[in-house]
């Protein structure tokens, strides 16, 4: 076979993976909100008792191909006014009682499975940034971070699991974030657009499974 015969079977490949993704995504993100829908209720009882607002928080990300896209959670902190403050650092002041086990535990992120079903996410791959940090990716990261659909998790998010924990301690979290956590994460998703397969998403699910548990 030719390098040019080549590059076809290439594409078939991709958009094969591409389509068997997906349909792995939308089967364990029905399949989750199902069997998880009365912790979900429970939960979304919890935030609306707990403290005055919304249940789901909406923020804009930056989804695949630069498209912008709002990311469902559930809500952790007091509705206010937003003060434009996009990095949760250490004790917060703004989190509630319910926010503080949600966050901990990870199960703020639950909602994000409509947002797999909806298409604008993935249950692996990178994770979504607010367009703010998105313009710090160096070009040839910006380029193939967002060639994939973003996820619910990834390898820097096992790795980051305490990251509010760790700005916490920075005497400047906004530049701890940006120069140090950052160029990690992205070092992270680029291994991953790399590397991507079935397999290394079965990995990386339990993986996070394993570390929510922890």
């Amino acid at each position: 076979m030719t390098p040019a015969d080549k590059q076809p079977q290439q594409q078939r490949d991709r958009t094969g993976a591409q389509v068997a993704k997906r349909l792995f995504d939308v089967c364990a993100a029905g399949i989750g909100l199902l069997l998880l829908a009365p912790l979900l209720l429970a939960l979304a009882l919890w935030v609306r008792l707990d403290s005055p607002g919304p249940v789901l928080f909406r923020q804009q990300r930056v989804g695949r191909h630069g498209v912008r896209f709002d990311i469902l959670k559930f809500r952790t902190m007091v509705a206010r006014p937003d003060d434009g403050r996009q990095l949760t650092v250490g004790c917060d002041p703004r989190i509630t009682r319910a926010g503080r086990f949600l966050r901990s535990s990870k199960l703020d992120e639950l909602p994000q499975l409509i947002n797999v079903l909806q298409g604008t996410m993935s249950l692996v791959g990178p994770r979504p940034e607010v367009p703010r940090y998105v313009d710090c990716y160096p070009p040839a990261a910006r380029a193939a971070v967002l060639s994939v659909a973003p996820g619910i998790t990834d390898l820097a998010s096992i790795l980051y699991k305490e990251e509010s924990e760790i700005l916490g301690r920075a005497a400047d979290p906004e530049r701890a974030y940006v120069e140090t956590i950052l160029p990690v994460k992205l070092e992270y998703y680029q291994r991953y657009v790399r590397e991507r397969s079935f397999w290394l998403d079965l990995r990386i699910i339990f993986r996070t499974l394993a570390a929510v548990l922890r």
